[in-house]
């Protein structure tokens, strides 16, 4: 009986230092991590922003093709733009103070749209809409992944009023990552959005180059 209680004794003692081996390792492996997450939030943050655009996601500026988005009503760009000489913010009103640039409400295509051109196709589509109270389910064209935070609000307020710019020619500066939209029948992503993209710009105006302000 003696003996069985010693081995028990002595396996109860084992098992504990096995344990206390075990967390002490959990520990050191912790405070290890703990100093390596230190050592990179004091990194400076240019030297992330020093690091190179991999080959992949830099690719020639320039044009850049992708399908065409069918949408549920057929709005020509140029038309409005071009012909008409309405000004992008007159419809995107949201571009100057908010992260999007925002789709305008059915009623305000009704505005015009009441007395315009309402015998087209198009327009009779668009009013039969705005009398139920809905809008089209229109498809974003220009999109960036949810990590990216792209805010209108900050580059209208750079490009345009900082700059001195002509508002009424701000589609100039709405061509950089749209493209020449104000010519386009139908809205086409021409340029390619992507990392590299906006790191040639950032590069070029003085914009931010550390990770967090643009990746949240």
């Amino acid at each position: 009986m003696q003996v069985e209680r010693r081995t028990l004794h002595q396996h109860l003692v084992n098992s504990m230092r096995g344990q206390m081996k075990m967390r002490a390792v959990t520990i050191k492996e912790m405070l290890y991590l703990s100093f390596l997450v230190c050592v990179v939030a004091l990194l400076p943050v240019q030297s992330f922003a020093a690091l190179p655009v991999p080959a992949h996601i830099t690719p020639p500026p320039g044009e850049h093709e992708s399908p065409k988005v069918q949408q549920p009503i057929e709005f020509p760009h140029n038309r409005h733009v071009q012909d008409m000489k309405i000004n992008c913010m007159y419809c995107h009103t949201y571009a100057r103070r908010s992260k999007v640039a925002g789709i305008p409400p059915t009623s305000k295509c009704m505005g015009c749209h009441k007395i315009i051109a309402t015998d087209r196709d198009r327009i009779k589509k668009l009013t039969a809409y705005w009398e139920k109270g809905e809008s089209p389910r229109w498809k974003k064209v220009h999109d960036v992944p949810d990590f990216v935070h792209f805010s209108h609000e900050k580059h209208i307020r750079k490009f345009v009023f900082n700059a001195g710019f002509p508002v009424q020619d701000v589609q100039q500066v709405c061509g950089v990552c749209h493209g020449e939209i104000r010519a386009m029948t139908v809205a086409e992503k021409k340029k390619p959005l992507n990392m590299g993209f906006c790191r040639r710009c950032h590069e070029a105006n003085g914009g931010p180059g550390d990770c967090w302000k643009c990746h949240k």
